[in-house]
């Protein structure tokens, strides 16, 4: 049998042919099969050959969206017409508007169902991805838009909160609740003069959040 010239190339199909199963028909109901009859002309076995599971295949995907985050908030940092506080309001605003961002993390949820999985993310929010906030909380204390004395505390629940606090999978909550307890996550970053979420971005956020549980039993 003639092996494959271009692996990678095999592999950026299989990514993308699974991304956009799942993003129309959800993780949960896509099965390696469906990935396969997209594809045409892979079989079970080469995608396997790539990627052990399904879940693997997830996991790259949510690679890549980390990595196209880190891209923006860099292309955030660079900008010079934005003082620190518009360049925090302007990461949040691109990641709540992500679609495919927002899928793919929905896509994620049911393994938090797993405490080890749990763990593990609990550990990337409290250790990781607080360096993705810092640098711009620490520019806006910098030029004077973000007069935080604590900066390290706000990039850290920043970070929890909006990943762990604001999903109705752990803390249900039908819309108006859901948006009052933004409002409150709003409130604590403003008490720490960090305003960053104004009135539009407590309903754009909201909104986004709002998306994961569509079938929750408190609406």
């Amino acid at each position: 049998m003639a092996r494959n010239a271009h692996p990678e190339v095999t592999e950026r199909r299989i990514l993308e042919a699974a991304r956009d199963l799942f993003m129309e028909q959800g993780y949960e109901k896509t099965s390696i099969q469906n990935i396969v009859d997209r594809l045409g002309n892979l079989s079970k076995g080469a995608i396997y050959h790539h990627f052990k599971s399904k879940e693997a295949i997830l996991d790259r995907l949510n690679s890549a969206d980390w990595d196209y985050s880190q891209g923006e908030r860099d292309h955030i940092m660079a900008r010079d017409d934005l003082n620190g506080l518009q360049k925090l309001r302007a990461l949040f605003t691109v990641a709540i508007n992500n679609e495919e961002h927002r899928k793919l993390n929905e896509a994620g949820l049911p393994f938090l169902d797993d405490p080890t999985t749990l763990a593990s993310n609990l550990n990337f929010w409290a250790t990781e991805l607080p360096k993705h906030w810092l640098p711009i909380i620490e520019e806006g204390m910098r030029d004077g838009s973000i007069p935080t004395e604590y900066p390290q505390e706000a990039a850290e629940l920043i970070s929890l909160l909006a990943n762990y606090w604001l999903l109705t999978r752990f803390y249900p909550a039908n819309r108006a609740q859901l948006h009052h307890r933004i409002q409150c996550l709003a409130t604590m970053l403003s008490a720490i003069n960090i305003p960053v979420f104004d009135d539009e971005l407590i309903d754009q956020t909201c909104d986004f959040y709002a998306q994961f549980d569509k079938q929750d039993p408190h609406d």
